[in-house]
């Protein structure tokens, strides 16, 4: 197992590398000179001298492939350099605003696995009844569904027409409902299809044949044999989910007023702040690398095939 996760890890490198070579080089081919970018938002007229200037203080009259490679050595001890709009060091700021990103995700993927696993295990259960149908009628009704309009729709009713929930900000436990519903909604129904297809496809092998045969109990069968392995499927997702859960909040983020990093790189984006744009990806793209990572081990974990295969390579 020990092997199997340094190999992984190995293989994350040239990934993270990649990204943020690609996301450098985008941002420095936009249209715009960032260095009018950060004289606009420290309110200095962009005369041609003052952009030379800035140009110079910021390094970017030097070669595309220097600037990168300082800002990489400059990355990997967490220096992303200063806000353009704050002129306070991005790390800081995203260490600021992270928290409130990280309990909207985590709220939204608590709702999610506590609604989705039992509905998706009841669907297959009570496959083609009446519960089975308005599961599904829920996956395809969330797959039409833009976040942005689940969010104002449930502000609207919630909060407008009946007075429960308060609309924006951070603060209570009931500012967490309205966000973490609209961001987990799509989810919801996506493991609901994922658990209850697995479901069904254990539940028509051998195994469970054999299971009943013995005269096992069916609660048994179905929690210790059919949902072990109908789970990893949704192992599987979970992983892409947790960095879905906290990069897609952006949208959730802005309709709710929601003082987290999605919103912040929002407006660095409209901003031109390119070193806040440059450090959310980075960021995002390491949770995403290590939520497959972690997801990875746990899959190994379940089905012991895997990490025999991935210690042979």
């Amino acid at each position: 197992m020990v092997s199997y996760v340094v190999k992984r890890l190995l293989s994350l490198i040239p990934v993270l590398v990649g990204i943020s070579f690609i996301t450098f080089l985008i941002l420095r081919l936009t249209p715009g000179d960032p260095a009018e970018a950060y004289l606009r938002l420290s309110q200095i007229p962009p005369t041609e001298s003052a952009v030379t200037a800035v140009r110079a203080e910021l390094g970017l009259d030097r070669p595309l492939p220097v600037q990168y490679w300082d800002w990489l050595v400059k990355a990997l001890t967490l220096d992303f350099g200063k806000s353009y709009a704050t002129h306070r060091p991005v790390w800081d700021e995203m260490l600021l605003l992270l928290p409130a990103t990280v309990e909207l995700a985590g709220a939204s993927l608590v709702i999610t696995l506590a609604l989705s696993i039992p509905m998706g295990i009841f669907s297959a259960l009570y496959k083609d009844g009446w519960f089975d149908n308005f599961c599904r009628l829920l996956a395809f009704t969330s797959a039409a569904t833009p976040n942005f309009w689940l969010g104002f729709m449930l502000m609207y009713f919630f909060a407008l027409k009946l007075d429960l929930l308060p609309t924006l900000g951070r603060g209570s436990w009931e500012h967490f409902i309205l966000p973490a519903l609209t961001l987990s909604f799509s989810y919801i129904a996506t493991y609901i299809r994922l658990l209850r297809t697995s479901m069904l496809e254990n539940l028509d092998q051998p195994f469970v044949l054999y299971a009943r045969a013995r005269g096992l109990a069916e609660s048994r069968i179905i929690g210790r044999h059919v949902l072990k392995n109908a789970l990893l499927p949704v192992v599987t997702a979970l992983g892409m989910s947790i960095g879905h859960l906290l990069s897609g909040s952006v949208i959730v983020e802005s309709v709710f007023s929601w003082p987290g990093i999605g919103r912040f790189c929002v407006s660095a984006i409209l901003n031109r702040d390119y070193p806040v744009v440059q450090c959310f990806v980075l960021l995002m793209a390491v949770v995403f690398v290590v939520a497959n990572l972690l997801v990875d081990i746990a899959y190994a974990w379940l089905d012991p095939r895997i990490r025999l295969k991935g210690e042979s390579s």
